[in-house]
Protein backbone atom coordinates (compact mmCIF):
# COMPACT_ATOMS: atom_id res chain seq x y z
CA UNK A 1 0.00 0.00 0.00
CA UNK A 2 1.51 3.39 -1.18
CA UNK A 3 1.24 6.37 1.31
CA UNK A 4 1.65 9.72 -0.08
CA UNK A 5 2.32 12.39 2.08
CA UNK A 6 -1.03 13.60 1.77
CA UNK A 7 -2.49 10.81 2.93
CA UNK A 8 -4.42 8.35 1.88
CA UNK A 9 -7.76 8.53 -0.49
CA UNK A 10 -10.52 6.99 1.26
CA UNK A 11 -14.23 6.48 0.31
CA UNK A 12 -16.56 5.62 3.36
CA UNK A 13 -19.70 3.28 2.57
CA UNK A 14 -22.02 3.42 5.37
CA UNK A 15 -22.27 6.74 6.82
CA UNK A 16 -23.82 5.49 10.11
CA UNK A 17 -22.45 6.58 13.68
CA UNK A 18 -19.42 4.09 12.85
CA UNK A 19 -18.58 5.41 9.20
CA UNK A 20 -18.90 9.13 10.23
CA UNK A 21 -17.15 9.08 13.59
CA UNK A 22 -13.77 7.18 11.81
CA UNK A 23 -14.20 9.32 8.45
CA UNK A 24 -13.77 12.45 10.26
CA UNK A 25 -10.86 10.89 12.39
CA UNK A 26 -9.86 10.16 9.27
CA UNK A 27 -9.82 13.44 7.46
CA UNK A 28 -8.58 15.55 10.56
CA UNK A 29 -5.97 13.46 10.58
CA UNK A 30 -4.79 14.59 6.76
CA UNK A 31 -6.42 12.54 4.65
CA UNK A 32 -9.11 12.83 1.59
CA UNK A 33 -11.81 11.20 2.63
CA UNK A 34 -15.60 11.20 0.50
CA UNK A 35 -18.62 10.01 2.38
CA UNK A 36 -21.52 8.18 0.50
CA UNK A 37 -24.42 10.02 2.22
CA UNK A 38 -28.11 9.45 2.73
CA UNK A 39 -30.10 11.03 5.05
CA UNK A 40 -26.94 13.43 6.35
CA UNK A 41 -26.67 14.66 2.61
CA UNK A 42 -28.49 18.11 2.96
CA UNK A 43 -27.29 18.87 6.29
CA UNK A 44 -23.39 18.16 5.62
CA UNK A 45 -23.02 19.65 2.58
CA UNK A 46 -24.63 23.07 4.17
CA UNK A 47 -22.95 22.85 7.73
CA UNK A 48 -20.58 20.29 7.35
CA UNK A 49 -19.78 17.04 10.09
CA UNK A 50 -19.92 18.23 13.83
CA UNK A 51 -18.23 15.55 15.74
CA UNK A 52 -18.81 15.91 19.94
CA UNK A 53 -16.56 13.65 21.58
CA UNK A 54 -15.30 12.52 24.78
CA UNK A 55 -12.02 13.33 24.01
CA UNK A 56 -13.04 17.35 22.67
CA UNK A 57 -15.40 18.51 20.19
CA UNK A 58 -14.68 19.33 16.64
CA UNK A 59 -15.77 20.67 13.15
CA UNK A 60 -15.20 19.83 9.65
CA UNK A 61 -16.37 22.64 7.64
CA UNK A 62 -15.37 21.47 3.91
CA UNK A 63 -17.00 17.25 3.63
CA UNK A 64 -16.25 15.39 0.20
CA UNK A 65 -20.43 14.42 0.70
CA UNK A 66 -21.67 12.22 -2.30
CA UNK A 67 -25.44 10.67 -3.20
CA UNK A 68 -23.49 7.92 -5.10
CA UNK A 69 -20.12 6.22 -5.64
CA UNK A 70 -19.76 6.81 -9.30
CA UNK A 71 -19.31 10.46 -8.09
CA UNK A 72 -16.12 9.70 -6.15
CA UNK A 73 -14.44 6.99 -8.83
CA UNK A 74 -11.13 5.16 -7.58
CA UNK A 75 -9.98 4.94 -3.99
CA UNK A 76 -6.70 4.01 -1.98
CA UNK A 77 -9.05 2.53 0.63
CA UNK A 78 -12.78 1.64 0.75
CA UNK A 79 -14.31 1.67 4.24
CA UNK A 80 -17.23 -0.42 4.80
CA UNK A 81 -19.20 0.46 7.70
CA UNK A 82 -22.84 -0.82 6.08
CA UNK A 83 -25.33 -2.18 7.92
CA UNK A 84 -25.06 -6.05 7.34
CA UNK A 85 -28.56 -6.67 6.41
CA UNK A 86 -27.75 -3.91 3.52
CA UNK A 87 -24.52 -6.25 1.86
CA UNK A 88 -26.57 -7.27 -1.20
CA UNK A 89 -25.98 -3.09 -2.36
CA UNK A 90 -21.64 -4.07 -1.99
CA UNK A 91 -21.61 -4.65 -6.21
CA UNK A 92 -23.53 -1.48 -6.44
CA UNK A 93 -21.66 0.76 -3.49
CA UNK A 94 -17.67 -0.66 -4.03
CA UNK A 95 -17.45 -1.19 -7.62
CA UNK A 96 -16.93 2.44 -8.88
CA UNK A 97 -14.71 2.98 -6.72
CA UNK A 98 -12.10 0.31 -6.96
CA UNK A 99 -8.62 1.04 -8.78
CA UNK A 100 -5.85 -1.63 -9.25
CA UNK A 101 -4.48 -2.10 -5.29
CA UNK A 102 -7.83 -0.76 -3.71
CA UNK A 103 -8.15 -2.21 -0.24
CA UNK A 104 -11.37 -2.81 1.10
CA UNK A 105 -11.56 -2.42 4.74
CA UNK A 106 -15.00 -3.52 6.76
CA UNK A 107 -15.66 -2.84 10.16
CA UNK A 108 -18.90 -4.32 10.11
CA UNK A 109 -20.42 -6.26 13.35
CA UNK A 110 -20.69 -10.04 12.99
CA UNK A 111 -19.23 -12.63 11.03
CA UNK A 112 -19.87 -13.05 6.79
CA UNK A 113 -18.74 -9.91 5.92
CA UNK A 114 -15.18 -10.67 4.65
CA UNK A 115 -16.43 -13.89 2.98
CA UNK A 116 -18.97 -11.87 1.04
CA UNK A 117 -17.01 -9.24 -0.38
CA UNK A 118 -14.12 -11.86 -1.21
CA UNK A 119 -16.85 -13.47 -3.65
CA UNK A 120 -17.26 -10.09 -4.77
CA UNK A 121 -14.16 -8.48 -5.35
CA UNK A 122 -11.19 -11.04 -4.97
CA UNK A 123 -9.73 -11.94 -1.36
CA UNK A 124 -6.58 -10.29 -1.83
CA UNK A 125 -8.14 -6.94 -1.85
CA UNK A 126 -10.06 -7.14 1.58
CA UNK A 127 -9.38 -6.41 5.24
CA UNK A 128 -11.29 -6.48 8.73
CA UNK A 129 -11.41 -4.97 11.54
CA UNK A 130 -13.16 -4.80 14.66
CA UNK A 131 -14.46 -1.76 15.86
CA UNK A 132 -14.62 -1.23 20.00
CA UNK A 133 -16.14 2.18 19.56
CA UNK A 134 -19.37 3.31 21.28
CA UNK A 135 -21.13 6.06 19.12
CA UNK A 136 -24.68 7.43 18.43
CA UNK A 137 -25.95 9.46 15.43
CA UNK A 138 -27.59 12.39 16.39
CA UNK A 139 -29.47 15.07 14.46
CA UNK A 140 -28.29 15.16 10.72
CA UNK A 141 -24.92 16.18 10.67
CA UNK A 142 -23.65 15.07 13.90
CA UNK A 143 -22.12 11.92 15.67
CA UNK A 144 -21.76 11.54 19.54
CA UNK A 145 -18.30 9.90 20.29
CA UNK A 146 -19.22 8.59 23.73
CA UNK A 147 -16.21 6.31 24.54
CA UNK A 148 -13.67 3.58 23.32
CA UNK A 149 -12.78 3.95 19.43
CA UNK A 150 -10.03 1.36 18.99
CA UNK A 151 -9.91 -0.79 16.19
CA UNK A 152 -8.04 -4.12 15.34
CA UNK A 153 -7.96 -4.85 11.79
CA UNK A 154 -6.03 -8.29 10.08
CA UNK A 155 -5.94 -9.47 6.63
CA UNK A 156 -8.65 -11.82 5.30
CA UNK A 157 -5.71 -14.49 4.51
CA UNK A 158 -4.85 -14.27 8.61
CA UNK A 159 -1.43 -12.97 7.67
CA UNK A 160 -0.01 -10.16 8.93
CA UNK A 161 1.15 -8.00 5.74
CA UNK A 162 3.13 -5.00 5.78
CA UNK A 163 0.02 -2.84 4.31
CA UNK A 164 -1.68 -3.77 7.31
CA UNK A 165 0.81 -1.95 9.38
CA UNK A 166 0.53 1.04 7.22
CA UNK A 167 -2.82 0.92 7.60
CA UNK A 168 -2.68 0.97 11.11
CA UNK A 169 -0.06 3.89 11.19
CA UNK A 170 -2.83 5.51 9.15
CA UNK A 171 -5.45 5.52 12.02
CA UNK A 172 -3.41 6.21 14.27
CA UNK A 173 -2.01 9.44 13.04
CA UNK A 174 -5.75 10.22 12.90
CA UNK A 175 -5.80 9.35 16.52
CA UNK A 176 -7.42 6.24 16.46
CA UNK A 177 -6.15 3.67 18.63
CA UNK A 178 -5.28 0.66 15.95
CA UNK A 179 -3.06 -2.63 15.81
CA UNK A 180 -3.07 -5.52 13.74
CA UNK A 181 -3.78 -9.00 14.83
CA UNK A 182 -2.84 -12.51 12.38
CA UNK A 183 -5.96 -13.64 13.21
CA UNK A 184 -9.06 -11.64 12.37
CA UNK A 185 -11.54 -14.73 13.13
CA UNK A 186 -10.64 -14.46 16.84
CA UNK A 187 -11.09 -10.85 16.96
CA UNK A 188 -14.90 -11.22 15.57
CA UNK A 189 -15.93 -13.91 18.02
CA UNK A 190 -14.26 -11.71 21.01
CA UNK A 191 -16.30 -8.73 19.58
CA UNK A 192 -19.55 -11.31 19.59
CA UNK A 193 -18.84 -12.11 23.35
CA UNK A 194 -20.04 -8.80 23.92
CA UNK A 195 -22.46 -8.33 20.99
CA UNK A 196 -24.85 -11.36 21.32
CA UNK A 197 -25.92 -10.64 24.68
CA UNK A 198 -25.78 -6.80 24.77
CA UNK A 199 -27.40 -5.69 21.76
CA UNK A 200 -29.91 -8.75 21.78
CA UNK A 201 -31.32 -8.24 25.33
CA UNK A 202 -31.38 -4.24 25.04
CA UNK A 203 -32.53 -4.44 21.49
CA UNK A 204 -35.59 -6.97 23.17
CA UNK A 205 -36.25 -5.24 26.38
CA UNK A 206 -35.96 -1.49 25.16
CA UNK A 207 -33.41 -0.77 27.83
CA UNK A 208 -29.70 0.00 28.03
CA UNK A 209 -26.65 -1.34 29.53
CA UNK A 210 -26.93 -0.18 33.16
CA UNK A 211 -30.54 -1.45 33.40
CA UNK A 212 -29.57 -4.81 32.22
CA UNK A 213 -26.77 -4.92 34.45
CA UNK A 214 -28.10 -3.72 37.90
CA UNK A 215 -31.39 -6.50 37.44
CA UNK A 216 -29.37 -9.59 39.05
CA UNK A 217 -30.58 -12.11 36.97
CA UNK A 218 -30.47 -10.50 33.53
CA UNK A 219 -26.85 -9.89 34.63
CA UNK A 220 -26.36 -13.62 35.48
CA UNK A 221 -28.52 -14.50 31.77
CA UNK A 222 -25.97 -11.85 30.04
CA UNK A 223 -22.78 -14.11 31.77
CA UNK A 224 -24.22 -17.29 30.77
CA UNK A 225 -24.46 -16.35 27.17
CA UNK A 226 -21.13 -14.90 27.31
CA UNK A 227 -19.51 -18.32 27.93
CA UNK A 228 -21.95 -19.67 25.34
CA UNK A 229 -20.06 -17.24 22.43
CA UNK A 230 -16.53 -18.49 24.58
CA UNK A 231 -17.47 -21.90 24.09
CA UNK A 232 -18.38 -21.12 20.66
CA UNK A 233 -15.43 -19.41 18.96
CA UNK A 234 -13.12 -21.80 20.50
CA UNK A 235 -13.83 -24.44 18.45
CA UNK A 236 -13.49 -22.50 15.49
CA UNK A 237 -9.81 -23.71 15.61
CA UNK A 238 -8.56 -20.21 16.90
CA UNK A 239 -4.73 -20.49 17.22
CA UNK A 240 -5.47 -18.30 20.54
CA UNK A 241 -8.35 -19.19 22.20
CA UNK A 242 -10.99 -16.89 24.26
CA UNK A 243 -9.61 -16.65 28.02
CA UNK A 244 -12.61 -17.74 30.30
CA UNK A 245 -12.26 -14.89 32.39
CA UNK A 246 -13.30 -13.03 29.28
CA UNK A 247 -16.78 -12.88 30.08
CA UNK A 248 -16.15 -11.02 33.66
CA UNK A 249 -13.89 -8.14 32.02
CA UNK A 250 -16.46 -7.77 29.31
CA UNK A 251 -18.92 -7.27 32.70
CA UNK A 252 -16.00 -4.93 34.26
CA UNK A 253 -15.72 -2.91 31.01
CA UNK A 254 -19.67 -2.76 30.79
CA UNK A 255 -20.66 -1.49 33.95
CA UNK A 256 -18.25 1.83 33.00
CA UNK A 257 -20.75 2.57 29.91
CA UNK A 258 -23.77 4.09 32.18
CA UNK A 259 -26.87 3.92 30.57
CA UNK A 260 -25.24 3.33 26.83
CA UNK A 261 -27.64 1.95 23.92
CA UNK A 262 -26.33 0.01 21.48
CA UNK A 263 -26.69 -0.21 18.08
CA UNK A 264 -29.36 -2.73 18.00
CA UNK A 265 -31.28 -1.17 20.74
CA UNK A 266 -31.54 2.58 19.04
CA UNK A 267 -32.44 0.93 15.24
CA UNK A 268 -35.61 -1.13 17.60
CA UNK A 269 -36.60 2.23 18.77
CA UNK A 270 -36.42 4.03 15.32
CA UNK A 271 -38.21 1.03 13.54
CA UNK A 272 -34.96 0.16 11.48
CA UNK A 273 -34.56 -3.43 10.18
CA UNK A 274 -31.64 -5.31 12.94
CA UNK A 275 -28.38 -7.17 11.96
CA UNK A 276 -29.93 -10.33 13.52
CA UNK A 277 -27.94 -12.69 10.67
CA UNK A 278 -24.32 -11.56 10.95
CA UNK A 279 -24.58 -10.85 15.06
CA UNK A 280 -26.56 -14.08 15.41
CA UNK A 281 -28.06 -16.38 12.83
CA UNK A 282 -24.00 -17.12 11.41
CA UNK A 283 -22.34 -17.58 14.42
CA UNK A 284 -24.95 -20.09 15.91
CA UNK A 285 -24.84 -21.47 12.16
CA UNK A 286 -20.97 -22.02 12.58
CA UNK A 287 -21.01 -23.20 16.15
CA UNK A 288 -23.29 -26.06 15.61
CA UNK A 289 -20.68 -27.29 12.53
CA UNK A 290 -18.40 -27.80 15.08
CA UNK A 291 -20.72 -29.90 17.29
CA UNK A 292 -21.29 -26.49 20.03
CA UNK A 293 -24.84 -25.53 20.42
CA UNK A 294 -25.69 -22.29 22.16
CA UNK A 295 -29.12 -22.87 23.82
CA UNK A 296 -29.70 -19.23 25.10
CA UNK A 297 -28.33 -18.00 21.91
CA UNK A 298 -30.87 -19.58 19.60
CA UNK A 299 -33.62 -18.36 22.12
CA UNK A 300 -32.69 -14.82 22.46
CA UNK A 301 -32.10 -14.72 18.25
CA UNK A 302 -36.09 -16.80 17.85
CA UNK A 303 -37.39 -13.86 20.03
CA UNK A 304 -35.48 -11.22 18.53
CA UNK A 305 -36.38 -12.48 15.19
CA UNK A 306 -40.31 -13.00 16.22
CA UNK A 307 -39.95 -9.23 17.12
CA UNK A 308 -38.53 -8.41 13.75
CA UNK A 309 -40.85 -10.17 11.47
CA UNK A 310 -43.86 -9.02 13.74
CA UNK A 311 -42.59 -5.28 13.29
Amino acid sequence: MKVSINGLRIAVVGAGALGLYYGAMLQRGGNEVHFILRRDFEAIKADGLRVFSVNGDFHIQKVNGHGNASEIGEVDLVLVGLKTFANHKFEELITPLLGENTIILTLQNGLGNEEALASHFGAERIMGGVAFLCANRGKPGTVHHLGEGKIIIGEFSNDKTTRAEKLAAIFQKAAVTCSVVSELKRARWQKLVWNIPFNGICALMLKPVDALLSHKETRKQIIDIMREVIEAGNAQGLKDKLEQSLAEKLISFSEGLGSYKPSMLIDRIENRQLELEAIFKIPIVEAMKKGVYMPKVEQLFAFLDLSENHN
